[in-house]
């Protein structure tokens, strides 16, 4: 009976820690928003420009950011996110991967830099040439505008601060990026 009791606790111990490991991987998508659909994963690879995000410990201080995807197969891109620390006066590099988190033509992935830990990065706005996105994370504390260039024309971030805001999203506590203009 002892050695049933034991084999009833390890196995819930087992299911518990598989629970923990699913609940901090949460991924999810802001409520009211929508990924983009019809979204294409190979014209969204390559440099992507930070015009503005909600601020966060892993890029507090940092200007000059960019992120790029590439391809490691087909069902994984290669994260590269950097940026410029002022107050240390040194590049700071990121690297993770990302997969997709819905139908593979919507615009919904999981990211993930810490081993299986995955966060939702939720592309919910994007112009028909893939030079500006607006990307949410899992909640409204995690946002996104994205640029091929150093600059978004005013139209676009009005547009998606508008998008933004009806979402319930703060935009007055975006981080504009300075990127060396």
């Amino acid at each position: 009976m002892e050695r049933k009791n034991k084999a009833l606790i390890g196995l819930a111990a087992v299911a518990a820690a598989a629970i923990a490991v699913n609940l901090a991987s949460c991924v999810t998508i802001p409520k009211g928003a929508k990924a983009v659909q019809p979204f294409d994963k190979q014209r969204y690879l390559g440099t992507w420009y930070e015009i503005a995000r909600m601020d966060f410990k892993f890029e507090r201080g940092l200007q000059n950011v960019t992120a790029t995807y590439s391809l490691i197969d087909e069902n994984t891109i290669r994260v590269d996110n950097k940026g410029y620390s002022i107050k240390d006066q040194k590049w700071k590099e990121s690297i993770g991967k990302a997969k997709l988190a819905g139908q593979p033509s919507e615009g919904r992935l999981k990211v993930s830099f810490f081993g299986p830990f995955y966060a939702g990065y939720n592309v919910i706005a994007i112009d028909p040439e893939y030079r500006y996105a607006l990307v949410a994370g899992n909640n409204l504390d995690y946002l996104w505008l994205l640029s091929r260039d150093k600059t978004m024309p005013q139209q676009v971030k009005d547009n998606y601060l508008g998008i933004a805001r009806s979402l319930g999203y703060q935009t007055e506590k975006l981080v504009w990026t300075n990127q060396g203009n």
